[in-house]
């Protein structure tokens, strides 16, 4: 926890992003360091979680992080906390909370309460389209013999 901290420290001093680090630990070592690269990179998606996860995966050969435990300094996000479900590690510690990220302007609140609604009923207007269409490659893939299941 305390690599993760200190990550979110000097990656944020250095001017890489926000104050966000991980690791990803494996039979007590780290095997991949990940910080906030937001905005050095101008990829939303490049929280610490996620940067971690991707080396993570990276270092093992595989998309899931069996027999891993991801360390973060904060209390991940929606979509950190979706990539974190994916990835399957076994547990996740965390320091800072939600709150003490919104008290500073990481507040994720909305969508959390954006999740809740129904489609029609959220800021971000979505709408179905040409599912006919794109049900092809869903039935490509049930029908595939040598897929990999994940």
């Amino acid at each position: 926890m305390r690599e993760a901290i200190d990550l979110s420290l000097t990656n944020m001093q250095a001017g890489r992003g926000g104050p966000f680090g991980a690791v990803v630990v494996k039979d007590g070592q780290i095997i991949a360091r990940g910080f906030n690269q937001v905005t050095s990179t101008n990829d939303p998606t490049c929280h610490a979680e996620v940067d971690a996860i991707r080396k993570a995966c990276q270092a093992l050969g595989t998309f899931q992080l069996d027999g891993c435990d991801l360390y973060t300094s904060c209390e991940p996000c929606p979509m950190c906390l979706g990539a974190i479900y994916w990835a399957r590690p076994t547990r996740v510690f965390y320091g800072n909370t939600k709150a003490d990220a919104a008290a500073i302007g990481f507040d994720d609140q909305f969508i959390y309460e954006e999740l809740e609604k129904p489609l029609d009923q959220r800021r971000l207007p979505m709408q179905q389209f040409l599912r006919e269409e794109a049900l092809v490659s869903f039935k490509a893939w049930a029908d595939k013999q040598d897929r990999t299941t994940y």
